[in-house]
């Protein structure tokens, strides 16, 4: 067996040398990105608790408030895990600076590229854990929290919440034939994945747009498909949907001023789309995991309109990787470089300013592409690309 030359000895070295710097400069950025996301965590659910604490009364208590603080707590991680992947990787980096242990890293050879990979590697744990809290967590806790306490329905100006929609109507004429009926405008407050739905609101007009009848029910459950021939062709299978409503109410008003109000225990409400469709249908975005937001496109696509709410939701979700993958590779280039021209604590607070400027120029292209149409993919994209090109060309200037 051949003797190892000097030289694979000292290679041999170099590379364990190397292994044991990776895992001191991960270990380090793990700890501090780790104490960071938590401390903010934490700091967020003790300003959600005072909070909370101004609308107890005796409907709302101190124990619910607390229960939607709980399953508010994942929705409150998620969204604090790209600032505190960056104030991590400041702090984490900025320490090893201040010891001097960058410098004689950088004089032994060690590039700054492979040190900014040291750091993202840890980064990527929490990459997944976003994504496995909005794939899995937020859509079950969302609403459990909502349920709780449903602060759109206790505010003066609500927003436009569940699913609407517009049914034409016909009715059958003495000769077998059907003729327009008008048109009911159908509202479905809340729906689940196991069919059940809440509160449901229908309004009849007749053919000139003129109200004659508003019925409400408390809600309904699942309860058949139907299937049926379309234009008479036998060959062409449709199916809709029924559930049935319980404790209806129905209003019906005539001429002028006379109206008259009937009760029934229950009805049927047909609808061209299954349970789980009307479950996507009446959610909000956020509270969507980022496979229901993509059956939801799927599901708008085949119906020939598109959610563009949807749309920003589901490539928010998507590209948060590398949201926060950009903002650590902006955290690196604020460390390198002396800190005897800036100290680690204003390194510190430039960097929590540029994650808020990060999260509110997310947030403007956001309605920036709501508002125009714009495609939601890009104005996403942008400040992802803007964030990691600054970190990049800051990095290239320190070498």
């Amino acid at each position: 067996m051949r003797a190892a030359s000097p030289k694979d000895r000292l290679d041999n070295a170099r590379l364990v040398k190397l292994s044991l710097l990776s895992r001191y400069v991960k270990l380090n950025a793990l700890l501090a990105i780790v104490a960071a996301v938590l401390g903010l965590w934490a700091l967020q659910l003790l300003f959600s608790y005072l909070n909370e604490l101004d609308s107890l009364d005796d409907s709302y208590t101190l124990s619910a408030a607390l229960k939607y603080i709980f399953y508010r707590s994942p929705y409150f991680l998620e969204q604090f895990i790209p600032t505190g992947a960056l104030l991590g990787a400041v702090v984490g980096l900025g320490l090893l600076a201040n010891k001097s242990e960058l410098v004689v890293m950088r004089a032994a050879g060690v590039s700054i590229y492979r040190i900014v990979g040291w750091v993202l590697q840890p980064a990527l744990l929490f990459v997944l854990l976003a994504l496995a809290i909005n794939q899995f967590i937020l859509p079950q806790s969302n609403q459990l929290a909502r349920e709780i306490n449903d602060n759109d329905s206790r505010a003066l100006i609500t927003s436009v919440r569940g699913y609407w929609t517009v049914q034409p109507r016909v009715k059958n004429n003495a000769d077998g034939g059907v003729q327009p009926d008008g048109n009911d405008i159908l509202y479905i407050d809340y729906a689940d994945i196991e069919g059940n739905i809440g509160e449901v609101k229908r309004w009849h007009l007749d053919n000139k747009g003129s109200l004659q009848t508003a019925t409400r029910a408390e809600g309904g459950r699942y309860s058949q498909r139907v299937s049926f021939n379309s234009d008479n062709n036998t060959e062409s299978t449709q199916y809709r949907y029924e559930w049935q409503l319980n404790n209806m109410t129905e209003l019906a008003i005539g001429q002028g001023f006379e109206s008259s109000q009937a009760t029934a225990t229950s009805d049927t409400l047909s609808l061209p789309f299954a349970p789980a469709s009307v479950y996507l249908l009446t959610r909000d975005a956020e509270d969507l995991s980022l496979t229901q937001l993509y059956d939801h496109r799927q599901f708008m696509r085949g119906q020939g309109k598109r959610s563009l709410t949807h749309e920003l939701a589901f490539w928010q979700k998507l590209l948060s990787p590398l949201s926060i993958l950009s903002l650590v590779i902006v955290a690196c280039s604020f460390v390198f470089g002396s800190l005897r021209t800036y100290s680690l604590g204003l390194r510190i607070v430039v960097a929590l300013l540029f994650g808020l400027l990060f999260s509110y120029v997310q947030d403007l292209v956001g309605f920036v592409s709501l508002a125009t149409g714009f495609s939601p993919m890009l104005m996403v994209l942008l400040p992802i690309i803007g964030s990691a090109a600054l970190g990049f060309y800051l990095i290239k200037r320190q070498m």
